[in-house]
């Protein structure tokens, strides 16, 4: 078992934050109004009586940055827990599907899927991790038949009052999982400081590229989805996001 010493982990988060940083702006340059739309429920807009260009575009653009985020920074939690992981218990990032990391620990081959939170997936995903680890074990196996296989849903924050289950695998969670990869109770407290490096910066960047994107983006709305007299053209809208589309249409809509 090795060590991992708090200036290491401080290098680690304060050398790698930045990529989270640079992909989160990177995504808000390059977002589409079209490409936000054509995900979004029309429906759903006008149930909620938006009836304004700010409104829906704002909306529009929150969710987006939201499940982006998300997204981006659960793949960042993963390399720090590998990294975690290699430094206390040799782990490594596995190669197998659906496997994130694998480690040895007190003769047990853990095999690990990682998650942002608890409540990442519905019951269709959650049949799929547990295909993806009933494989892994059975690939593991085969070169190994006397391995002792433990198959974990990790998850970076939040809680989960009942680990096992139902002897498939096991989910940990918030300090659960962090002391899980690395035997210390209090790194899931220890990590939060070092995240805050350079982030006011980094945030005063992403806010100044931020309302030029909702202004463009309101002004594209209103020059295609607005009649003359300024209400929504929502007939247009809904054809724009749910209309069957002619033989090359979505070829020519991928190039413009």
């Amino acid at each position: 078992m090795g060590t991992l010493k708090p200036e290491d982990l401080i290098k680690y988060v304060e050398d790698n934050i930045q990529s989270f940083h640079d992909k989160r702006l990177i995504g808000l340059k390059e977002l589409k109004l079209s490409s936000i739309l054509a995900r979004k429920n029309p429906y759903l807009f006008k149930a909620k009586n938006y009836e304004s260009a700010d409104k829906i575009v704002i909306g529009l653009v929150t969710a987006y940055l939201s499940s982006q985020e998300e997204t981006l920074f659960g793949e960042w939690l993963e390399g720090l827990a590998i990294f975690v992981s290699t430094r206390i218990f040799d782990g490594w990032k596995s190669g197998i599907t659906g496997i994130d990391l694998e480690f040895n620990r007190e003769g047990i081959r853990y095999i690990v899927n990682v998650k942002s939170g608890p409540n990442w997936g519905n019951s269709s995903q959650i049949k799929k991790m547990i295909s993806d680890f009933q494989s892994a074990i059975k690939t593991l196996r085969t070169s190994h038949s006397n391995m002792h296989v433990v198959a974990v849903n990790g998850c970076c924050y939040g809680r989960d009052s009942k680990p096992d289950k139902k002897g498939i695998y096991f989910k940990y969670c918030g300090q659960r999982f962090w002391e899980f990869i690395s035997g210390n109770p209090s790194l899931y407290i220890e990590i939060i400081e070092p995240l805050a490096h350079r982030a006011k910066e980094k945030d005063q960047e992403f806010m100044e590229v931020y309302p030029k994107v909702v202004n463009k983006f309101i002004l594209e709305f209103i020059q295609v989805y607005c009649l003359s007299d300024g209400s929504i053209n929502w007939n247009k809208l809904v054809e724009m996001n749910s209309s069957i589309l002619k033989p090359g249409a979505r070829r020519r809509k991928l190039k413009s």
